[in-house]
């Protein structure tokens, strides 16, 4: 099913921290993705996602749950999910992972499965990017330091974009109400029209690209609730459900 953003009434994907309704899961390595009623951002239920550090492990480290076809080049749209550290989160200069907007380009022979956009907490600030050019000459902007994120509290994110590679795009971000990020006449995805996937999740990427695990917390845990999809501010705002 598409997910293409034209005018539309009604949400085009709501998820309210359950496991259903999701194209799929993705626990990779010793990694959980689990339903739960303990911990939840205002409703019955909510996704906790937990990633484990193994020092003779090579691969990556995804916990995360999947939406196909949400994007395409010359959509534009609103994405929005709340999220929660553990409580003891132990704030680290490496990359945590929390959304992402991701397609196959392995035909291409330049990429495998390329992320766009994506969300994510280094230290205790919150960063984000855009994918510009094309998939066999990728550039990388990133804006970053826009927000401080606390642990053991529930935080927001909405992202609306317009998704274009001719310089006519846009890209904005709130954090808990707050627009932190806004930018235009930008590139904001590349020269490419397949449609990109929406995954909200742990995805412990700094362990990965760095090789080793900075601190001593290997294991990990984030909490995600209220995720949305759709053409207004209010479809993809968890304050507004």
């Amino acid at each position: 099913m598409s997910f293409a953003l034209v005018a539309h009434a009604a949400p085009l994907f709501r998820n309210t921290g359950t496991l259903a309704g999701w194209s799929s899961v993705n626990r990779e390595h010793r990694g959980s993705v689990n339903e739960v009623t303990n911990v939840t951002y205002e409703g019955g239920t909510a996704l906790k996602m937990t990633q484990i550090h193994d020092a003779s492990y090579g691969g990556r480290y995804h916990s995360e749950v999947m939406r196909t076809n949400v994007y395409r080049r010359g959509d534009t749209g609103f994405y929005g999910f709340a999220f929660r550290l553990q409580q003891d989160w132990q704030f680290q200069p490496q990359s945590y992972n929390i959304a992402q907007f991701i397609a196959d380009f392995s035909d291409t022979g330049c990429d495998d499965y390329m992320p766009s956009s994506m969300v994510w907490i280094s230290g205790n600030q919150l960063f984000t990017r855009v994918k510009q050019g094309t998939i066999c000459n990728q550039k990388t902007v990133t804006f970053g330091n826009l927000a401080t994120v606390s642990a053991g509290v529930w935080h927001k994110i909405v992202i609306q974009a317009k998704w274009a590679s001719d310089g006519t795009g846009f890209y904005k971000l709130w954090f808990d109400g707050v627009k932190v990020l806004e930018q235009y006449n930008l590139n904001t995805t590349i020269a490419d029209d397949r449609y990109f996937q929406f995954r909200v999740g742990l995805y412990a990427n700094g362990w990965y690209d760095d090789g080793y695990m900075q601190g001593s917390q290997p294991n990990r845990s984030i909490w995600f609730d209220e995720i949305g999809v759709g053409t207004t501010f209010a479809d993809a705002d968890p304050a507004q459900w």
